[in-house]
């Protein structure tokens, strides 16, 4: 049974993507909770708190493809949302969202999308 929840998290992840659009960084991190862990399978990553968010992340979104960070997919993925979208070089990626009690990314998972 899901829990209840007070957010959407489907528009959490649309205003995720919309920051890695605009480039904004801050929007981006402010989009995860301080303890956050991203996991990255496409590049072997794992890392956690912002700082190493920022580390990830700013190289990604200061040069990205022209087709990067399009919606192919997004559903609801038990408490969480799966997205497959265009990464910053535009190829195809699957990633998983959890969020924490007040709507804040907690974990998050990217791997290649199935083709």
């Amino acid at each position: 049974m899901a829990l209840s929840r007070d957010f959407d998290g489907m528009a959490v992840v649309v205003d995720w993507l919309d920051a890695c659009r605009n480039q904004n960084l801050e929007q981006l991190l402010d989009a995860y909770a301080p303890d956050a862990g991203f996991e990255c399978a496409c590049e072997g990553v794992s890392i956690s708190g912002r700082a190493a968010l920022a580390a990830y992340w700013t190289p990604k979104l200061a040069g990205f493809a022209p087709a990067a960070f399009g919606i192919e997919e997004i559903t609801p993925d038990g408490d969480g949302v799966m997205l497959d979208y265009l990464n910053f070089q535009g190829k195809p990626v699957r990633i998983r969202f959890a969020f924490d009690a007040v709507g804040k990314i907690l974990r998050s998972r990217c791997e290649p999308a199935p083709r």
